[in-house]
């Protein structure tokens, strides 16, 4: 047995504490994350790290009983290559519990050592050298582009009035215009930390409708819609229901209603869908 593997089997249940279900789910491995499932993991792990595998222990059944079938449990131990994000810094060298999947033929997945890896993870409370992944497959490749892709959801997660995370849809309004065919609707988002967000939408005659969002009570109607992958886009398209939930219609008339889920589509349609490739969430 590996020297290391006694003292983190002892502390083996506390790096699994997550619930069982969402542990041992069969990660697939796609061969490229979209930015909704970067971004899904990055905003949430307080480490992100490049790391390069220095040795391996598979644990038996004892050890790691709640494996999923098909999967089997690896002591890893590294040493830090690049830490891309973690306050207070990282020891040198660090261990964490992954579950893999088996091969084809039922064998144990390999990590040879010096294989590079990007891990997504909270550090283990009291053990500064010890890890746990925020999701079963938060262990990925390590690639250049990946990485970079990561730098960036961070950087923009972390910029001054960065979007704030979407909880709900609160009232909506729609306004006639002079005009036949001239219409403005305007939808207010709820939101962690209460910063308001809402959204315009401008219809005149003879022209498509157009749609922006406002992260302050100024709503510039020259503002153009978020560009894909980006991160008010993720907090959007990945967030926001399909349909305007009847709550936010209550002080609208029928026609009102009918003209401001219309308006909705619109930025539902603009957005287009939150991409995402991960089975596990």
């Amino acid at each position: 047995m590996h020297p290391s593997l006694s003292a983190a089997i002892a502390i083996a249940s506390l790096a699994v504490a997550q619930p069982v279900e969402s542990q041992n789910v069969p990660p697939p491995a796609p061969p490229q994350l979209s930015y909704a499932d970067l971004a899904d993991l990055a905003i949430e792990a307080p480490i992100v790290a490049h790391l390069r595998i220095r040795g391996t222990d598979t644990l038996d059944e004892v050890e790691a009983p709640n494996v999923a079938p098909g999967f089997r449990r690896f002591l890893v131990e590294a040493e830090v290559v690049a830490l891309i994000r973690g306050e207070g810094g990282l020891a040198p060298r660090v261990s964490y519990l992954v579950d893999l999947a088996n091969d084809s033929r039922g064998h144990a997945a390999r990590l040879r050592r010096r294989d590079e890896v990007l891990v997504l993870a909270r550090r283990v409370p009291d053990r500064p050298a010890e890890l746990r992944l925020v999701a079963p497959d938060a262990q990925l490749p390590y690639a250049p582009a990946t990485a970079e892709r990561l730098r960036a959801v961070l950087r923009d997660a972390a910029a001054a009035g960065a979007p704030p995370r979407i909880t709900g849809i609160g009232r909506a309004f729609h306004v006639p215009g002079s005009l036949p065919g001239e219409s403005e609707t305007q939808i207010f988002l709820q939101t962690a930390d209460n910063r308001p967000i809402s959204l315009s939408i401008l219809r005149r005659p003879g022209q498509r409708p157009r749609w922006s969002v406002a992260l302050s009570e100024i709503v510039d109607e020259a503002a153009a819609p978020p560009a894909p992958d980006t991160l008010l886009w993720y907090r959007l398209a990945c967030t926001l229901p399909a349909r305007l939930p009847q709550q936010s219609l209550s002080e609208a008339g029928a026609d009102e209603a009918r003209a401001i889920r219309s308006d909705y589509r619109v930025v539902i349609d603009g957005l287009g869908p939150c991409a995402r490739t991960r089975a596990v969430r």
